[in-house]
């Protein structure tokens, strides 16, 4: 990969990582209602879990889905019931404890990790990585670069989502203000659906 392509991707891992999406959303959401601690497993389940993705798609995942449409559209729609499960979830949060921590938990490495696999934004992001960014004259190399630094910037990038979360926790302290805010979160979610729906 020459230094431009490697420079040009930087900028495109960062911006689709950090811009609003299922993942952000969840995140910020999970960092108010239980801290920047609790929400680790999540954040490195997202970053690790979607490197590991891309790669799966540069090495065939794609083409199979070129090759049997069906597969991808089921996908797609079960990640779609899976987002609107999670907003419902978001938007029923209790309010924290008196020791700030809030009834429920915090999504699980391997739950976040999973995630990636039916959230649209990812296979977008992915599917676009290796399209994109990959080089054919050394694709086996090229791929598990895509993939490790996509994890690398990924990281960092969706880490702002839960730190914000968690200063915003002393603010949305009131169960009141805070119920609100779950709601808003959970009609976000839904919207970040807009994209798939928009091309039924």
């Amino acid at each position: 990969m020459s230094l431009e392509l490697l420079f040009a991707f930087i900028a495109f891992a960062f911006v689709s990582s950090v811009t609003p999406g299922p993942n952000n959303m969840m995140l910020l959401a999970s960092g108010v209602n239980f801290g920047m601690r609790r929400s680790l497993p999540h954040m490195l389940g997202i970053s690790i879990g979607f490197g590991v993705m891309v790669m799966v798609v540069g090495f065939g995942l794609g083409e199979l889905f070129k090759r049997v449409p069906l597969l991808y559209t089921i996908l797609r729609y079960a990640g779609a019931a899976y987002l609107l499960y999670l907003a419902w979830k978001i938007a029923h949060a209790s309010a924290p404890e008196g020791n700030g921590d809030a009834h429920g938990k915090p999504f699980t490495f391997l739950q976040a990790a999973a995630f990636q696999w039916v959230n649209p934004k990812a296979w977008v992001m992915a599917v676009t990585a290796i399209t994109t960014y990959v080089s054919q004259d050394n694709f086996v190399a090229s791929v598990l670069l895509i993939g490790l630094l996509f994890a690398l910037i990924n990281c960092p990038s969706v880490g702002l989502w839960t730190a914000a979360g968690s200063l915003m926790r002393t603010w949305l302290s009131n169960p009141r203000t805070l119920r609100a805010f779950n709601i808003t979160m959970a009609l976000l979610l839904v919207a970040s659906l807009y994209p798939l729906l928009k091309d039924v």
